[in-house]
């Protein structure tokens, strides 16, 4: 027999290992053109006019009888969705985790936020209940099959591996962002040329999120492998099973102050990345155009910030880092307060500020995670995790829409969301990350 043609069972375990770390990534490629042409970019200021359409006199719609200001409808609703995820996420991670069946799980919430993503170009009019709708369960769907995307990582990248496999996760997400909002510009800034409308031209780019995300989605689909694991106790409805969970992390306490300061900071990332384009367009006056071209720099400098920060994580570890970025986070947006009116140049000063940080601060907060999950709960605390990320999002939108409904200034809105950085760097900077890695039972990284 030749030897040297014989792959060893470890190399073999390589092979297998990259290839779902390959297939991983494209989930993220699948589903951030939602992120970004649909919450980022367009469903933002469209559906605000589509409500301002169906508003009264005095600027207010009446959903289910409750008088809102048009202008907070967007907010509102993206804090609804987050509600409707915190109800199904804990559920399905822990059927995830009981089953160790998460690819059935994850292609049901991909095809289902895809469906609704796609059903956004019905949007036209004054159907903004419709947008709202579609919203609210796009939304919903997008946090639940995340939750199960990320609870794969710590299966597929052993712990030296995290915060780069994470971070090529984000690279691939911004990337794709960024291809599709160049044909979105085409589109948009030609539709003349291309003989539709300018609404018809922000349906379209809002239904071609929808089609770009189920067909990506194959991918991973096929590539990640299903771990069976030893059957666990029947989950729990909604909120008990997310309480039965929260019970569970007190036994690991400094994984639940981890998961405290990312609940802080991140729901004010998460905050400017569904507000920003209404910050533009109805306080800075800036047209749809600018904003597309300002998201498109922020995608491509995202991807270059996520592996930077990658690389100095692996210098300085990935705490380090995290914080680091977050004091860039305050600073530029105190910086966003003063932007003057309608100057794009400066807007674009800032969407570059904002790219460098963004996706390395997600990314290496999911890594940095995935070393305090105990094994063999991967799901269901990713499904707390999620919350985090996208779960308890409500808040920041939330601050963010009363600020505007008590004050009519966007600035005064935007400026509230400083405190989520400042506050959550005191929480990041008081956990003691190598311990709370011993704690959860898992091998602590040379650099963390």
């Amino acid at each position: 027999m030749d030897t040297d043609t014989v792959r060893s069972p470890a190399a073999d375990d390589r092979a297998g290992r990259r290839r779902e770390q390959r297939g991983w990534y494209f989930y993220d490629w699948a589903c951030s053109v939602y992120s970004t042409t649909v919450v980022t970019v367009f469903l933002g200021p469209y559906l605000t006019t589509v409500a301002e359409a169906a508003a009264d006199a005095g600027g207010f719609v009446h959903p289910l009888g409750v008088p809102v200001r048009a202008g907070s409808f967007f907010a509102y609703a993206v804090s609804l969705s987050v509600v409707v995820a915190v109800l199904v996420m804990p559920l399905v991670g822990a059927a995830a985790d009981r089953t160790g069946r998460k690819k059935p799980l994850l292609a049901a919430a991909a095809y289902t936020g895809a469906a609704a993503t796609a059903g956004m170009f019905f949007l036209d009019g004054d159907r903004y209940l419709l947008g709202g709708l579609l919203l609210v369960v796009a939304n919903a769907a997008q946090s639940v099959a995340m939750m199960l995307y990320n609870s794969y990582l710590p299966q597929i990248a052993p712990p030296e591996e995290r915060d780069a496999v994470s971070s090529r996760g984000w690279a691939f997400g911004y990337a794709a962002g960024a291809l599709v909002l160049v044909a979105n510009l085409v589109l948009y800034t030609g539709h003349d040329s291309f003989g539709v409308s300018e609404g018809m031209a922000v349906r379209i780019c809002l239904a071609s999120a929808g089609l770009w995300w189920g067909a990506f989605a194959l991918i991973p689909l096929r590539r990640l492998r299903d771990r069976r694991t030893p059957a666990r106790e029947a989950a729990l409805p909604g909120f008990r099973q997310l309480a039965a969970t929260v019970r569970d992390m007190r036994r690991h306490p400094l994984t639940l102050a981890f998961l405290l300061a990312y609940l802080v900071y991140n729901d004010g990332i998460q905050t400017v990345i569904s507000q920003a384009s209404v910050y533009g367009s109805k306080e800075l006056g800036l047209g749809q155009s600018t904003l597309i071209v300002a998201v498109l720099l922020v995608q491509v400098l995202a991807v270059a910030g996520a592996l930077l920060l990658g690389r100095l994580a692996r210098r300085y570890g990935a705490k380090r880092t995290i914080l680091g970025s977050l004091v860039a986070w305050t600073l530029t947006l105190a910086a966003g307060y003063f932007l003057p009116a309608g100057a794009p140049v400066w807007f674009f000063v800032l969407a570059a500020g904002i790219g460098l940080v963004l996706g390395g601060s997600q990314a290496l907060s999911r890594s940095l995670f995935s070393h305090l999950v105990p094994p063999g709960k991967e799901a269901e605390y990713f499904s707390a995790y999620e919350i985090s990320d996208r779960g308890l999002s409500w808040l920041g939108p939330l601050l963010f829409g009363l600020t505007y409904q008590l004050t009519g200034s966007y600035r005064d809105a935007i400026l509230s969301l400083v405190g989520f950085f400042v506050l959550g760097f005191v929480l990041l900077a008081r956990v003691p990350v190598r311990r709370a890695i011993a704690d959860a039972g898992n091998p602590v990284p040379q650099r963390i």
